[in-house]
């Protein structure tokens, strides 16, 4: 569970297996299934960046099936 944290807190950007993003507090260890995707800040400014990056929010391997079938 993640504790209540502080405006100033560090948060780093993550990414799945299925490329979905989410963010962590950077101080703690990444749960499995997660890893570190290169940007680290403040909660706003992590969301902001996920907003930016992840434009396409269907998994990696839906993606993948629906190219196949065109």
């Amino acid at each position: 569970m993640i504790e209540a944290t502080d405006e100033n807190e560090t948060f780093a950007v993550v990414v799945n297996e299925e490329e979905q993003f989410s963010i962590w507090p950077a101080r703690q260890g990444l749960p499995l299934g997660w890893r570190p995707f290169g940007f680290r800040g403040t909660k706003q400014d992590c969301l902001a960046q996920i907003k930016v990056l992840w434009v396409d929010m269907r998994p990696l391997s839906l993606r993948i099936a629906m190219s196949r079938e065109g």
